[in-house]
């Protein structure tokens, strides 16, 4: 656990730090997937940038309204602080921004959408990882487990021994990650999206359980109900998409005088 290091007499937050690197390894995953379908690898920093503004406004919004009654005493205030930062705010948010940029740039395809799936599975188990260092009370509820920790220094401070969560989630999720990039290219147009949808949600569904949020209905947390409206919504999606895709195994496109990329896609970056 590090929240801050110092760097010739510099103080970086790690969980910045980690933030930052989340947004450069989605770009470099999804410029990747973007060339192999002879799309512009511009875009992909576009659409990092677009996903990076409407992010952090998304999510400051969701703090806000979550936190209503002490937020509006100092509204302009909690609108432009540095903490309280929601991560399905800013999923909400970071989407908003990036459809827009796809009606923009007339992208508005299934295509896009899964250019999407693995650096959003890369970029929020490297985000947990910030979590993790900064100890900033996304731990999980007290334990006495061979691998339990306790979060003395870190910015939500505790003693005692917890489910280390953020650690779950960075392990659980660079594992999603994987599997989506080895099948980038093996599926219909939009199951990778789906696929997305049902891994994450599943994942995030089954870590609240040893999580400190509270129930908000029928026993469940407010991030549980979100995820199975997650896998409810890509279930569905690939229940839909079952017949078999024309040309499975090989990409929906190859870039003009390159052959297309064979092997299901091994390389990470």
């Amino acid at each position: 656990m590090q929240p801050e290091i110092h760097i010739f007499g510099i103080t970086l937050q790690t969980f910045g730090l980690m933030l930052g690197l989340a947004f450069v390894v989605a770009g470099i995953a999804c410029a990747r997937f973007l060339e192999e379908i002879a799309k512009p690898r511009d875009w992909a920093y576009e659409m990092v940038f677009a996903a990076l503004v409407g992010g952090l406004v998304g999510a400051r919004l969701w703090w806000i309204w979550e936190n209503w009654s002490d937020a509006k005493h100092d509204l302009l205030g909690s609108l432009f602080s540095g903490t309280g930062l929601v991560w399905f705010g800013g999923a909400f948010g970071g989407a908003v921004g990036v459809l827009l940029w796809a009606w923009r740039r007339r992208w508005l395809t299934l295509q896009m959408l899964d250019s999407t799936a693995v650096p959003l599975a890369a970029g929020y188990a490297i985000g947990r990882i910030g979590c993790q260092l900064a100890g900033d009370g996304d731990y999980g509820i007290p334990w006495d487990g061979p691998w339990a920790m306790a979060y003395p220094h870190g910015t939500v401070p505790t003693t005692v021994k917890v489910h280390p969560t953020p650690v779950y989630e960075t392990i659980t999720m660079l594992l999603v990650a994987w599997f989506l990039w080895r099948h980038r290219h093996s599926w219909r147009p939009g199951t990778l999206f789906a696929a997305y949808l049902v891994l994450a949600g599943i994942e995030r569904f089954l870590v609240e359980f040893v999580r400190r949020n509270s129930d908000v209905f029928i026993g469940l947390t407010q991030p549980q109900l979100i995820s199975v409206a997650m896998i409810v919504a890509g279930g569905t999606w690939l229940l839909l998409m079952r017949a078999p895709a024309a040309a499975s195994g090989a990409p929906a496109a190859a870039a003009p005088g390159r052959a297309a990329p064979t092997g299901g896609g091994r390389r990470a970056r």
